[in-house]
């Protein structure tokens, strides 16, 4: 029994990688093709393999929604408190994760600064932020495709909350282009002109930015510019935190090493 599934589960991992023939199959298994068929028919019952118009096998649907299932079931909260506690310490300000849901971008975690002992900020876990005057709203805007995008900007009615709000969607499509070269936002007083934020992006094993995390602090406790001087730790925590949900970041040799220090040149914006 242990031999047959080790068997189905080298057929299927093939099969991701190139189409397979039932020649290639059996050798693979060390088997005749009559009984490396047999393995193909039952995987192809189940979806996990796929039989194309050329006679090959290709990785099959039921796969890829054992994924999304797994992926949907993963406690992103979980994963990710213990990095978001470290850095409240290594730090002293309020730290949020907030995520995509929906169409909306939620707080889903909060550790709050003890400076903030007399001032409460507003945010709350289970609330919705602005997606277009936040950092967290910004940072997972500015990497979602370009027509997700438009659909979950184009219900808003954009306000000018503050003097620096980006309040039209030309000027906010300027910002996430910014954020995605950089890889990293702010929020300078656009939604509450005294709470400065800077926000990071996390991504699922996909590579694909779910949620953000973020530094949040009232200006006259630290100005934007103090929050900034402390991202070299927020993205580590963004990146200890993806790397929990399996993502595995380019290999050095695609990036030569200097993702991380593009992420930290431009602190001045």
């Amino acid at each position: 029994m242990a031999q047959s599934i080790r068997r189905a589960i080298d057929l299927v991992r093939r099969s991701a990688e190139h189409p397979l023939s039932l020649t290639e199959a059996a050798d693979v298994l060390g088997v005749h093709k009559s009984t490396a068929l047999r393995i193909l028919q039952t995987l192809e019952s189940a979806r996990f393999v796929r039989r194309t118009g050329a006679g090959t096998y290709v990785l099959g649907s039921g796969v890829i929604e054992l994924s999304e299932l797994a992926l949907g079931s993963m406690d992103l909260r979980q994963f990710a408190a213990a990095h978001l506690r470290t850095l409240q310490r290594q730090t002293s300000h309020t730290v949020h994760l907030a995520q995509l849901t929906g169409d909306e971008i939620i707080y889903i975690d909060k550790v709050d600064s003890p400076a903030f002992d007399a001032v409460k900020l507003p945010s709350r876990v289970g609330r919705a932020v602005s997606i277009y005057a936040s950092a967290v709203g910004k940072t997972i805007l500015a990497y979602r495709p370009q027509e997700e995008r438009d659909r979950l900007i184009s219900p808003v009615v954009f306000e000018r909350f503050t003097n620096t709000t980006f309040a039209d969607p030309e000027s906010l499509a300027t910002e996430l282009a910014r954020i995605r070269e950089q890889g990293w936002a702010t929020d300078n007083g656009e939604h509450d002109a005294y709470v400065m934020c800077v926000a990071a992006p996390i991504r699922d094993s996909r590579g694909q930015v779910i949620a953000a995390v973020s530094m949040t602090a009232i200006e006259v406790i630290a100005s934007l510019d103090q929050l900034k001087s402390a991202l070299p730790l927020l993205l580590r925590t963004a990146d200890q935190i993806s790397s929990e949900l399996g993502y595995t970041p380019p290999s050095p040799a695609s990036t030569d090493g200097s993702a991380d220090d593009d992420r930290l040149t431009n602190t001045t914006s």
